[in-house]
């Protein structure tokens, strides 16, 4: 399993308003993918997307069905699903998006029966709850969601393909950054390299996730690229592109994030994008 490392732990100062507005947003977004993207879907739609939930189901958790209902030692709530989607306990208010109820509302929009007990708050309190939990109930939901990798690829890509408004909004030159979205899209390792690097480091749209002044999102890598590559160099230039952005954000990191310790695992995943191991 991956060690865990969220960005956010380091950022609270948004306002919380603010958050739930640009969550509902984002929510219909989704679901207005939901219907528009991924009805049916071909079956080399399926083999694809098949193959990218492998990969990432690999970066995140080793893929071990272990790992898809896991609670991380210092966080206040368990992560599920290839993207360690977040479910939140009952009264818990946290920095995070909950993305785990939206992957659930998702599954069902594509008619899928998903079991009652994914339904309301995460059913322990504390992570000493979970794991002390006997009753069959985790491994229950590793079954269902091991059995489902598909889908929530399906809810990667709707989330990916949600945030290029706002990226194209923050961008210093949104054609460019549009034109090299589109050419990673075009291809199943240039649309594994988009959903994975939203799912590992996030949009880069955030103003206060900066170091001095450089961010280290999907937009920073797109604008980081090279010329207008197409094809499978279009992966081998954001292969580069991410590996530069990520050791510039160590770079610039506080002495006490300690980010050093895991730039090694993250110049790895980078290089996945380019179809190494």
């Amino acid at each position: 399993m991956r060690q865990m490392e969220r960005d956010d732990t380091f950022f609270t100062g948004d306002c919380c308003k603010c958050k739930m507005r640009s969550m509902k947003a984002q929510f219909a977004l989704l679901l207005a993918l939901a219907v528009s993207c991924f009805s049916p879907l071909s079956a080399a739609e399926q083999g694809m997307y098949g193959s990218i939930g492998q990969r990432v189901w690999q970066n995140e958790c080793a893929r071990s069905v272990r790992g898809l209902v896991s609670w991380n030692a210092g966080e206040g709530f368990p992560s599920l699903g290839i993207g360690h989607f977040i479910w939140y306990p009952a009264g818990y208010r946290g920095v995070f998006d909950e993305s785990f109820p939206k992957f659930v509302v998702f599954a069902e929009s594509q008619g899928v029966t998903v079991p009652t007990f994914f339904r309301g708050p995460a059913p322990w309190s504390t992570r000493a709850a979970f794991q002390a939990d006997r009753s069959g109930l985790v491994d229950q939901m590793r079954n269902w969601l091991s059995a489902h990798i598909d889908l929530q690829v399906q809810f990667l890509v709707a989330r990916s393909h949600s945030a290029l408004s706002r990226i194209l909004r923050a961008a210093r030159n949104p054609q460019i950054v549009h034109a090299r979205y589109k050419a990673l899209a075009a291809t199943a390792q240039g649309l594994y390299c988009i959903v994975d690097y939203v799912n590992f480091k996030g949009e880069g749209t955030k103003i206060e996730e900066r170091y001095n002044g450089y961010g280290w999102g999907l937009l920073q890598v797109l604008e980081e690229m090279r010329g207008m590559p197409g094809g499978s160099a279009a992966a081998g230039e954001f292969s580069r592109a991410a590996a530069v952005v990520l050791t510039r954000r160590v770079a610039n990191s506080p002495t006490v994030r300690g980010e050093q310790r895991w730039l090694p695992g993250w110049l790895n995943r980078c290089r996945t994008y380019s179809g190494g191991k």
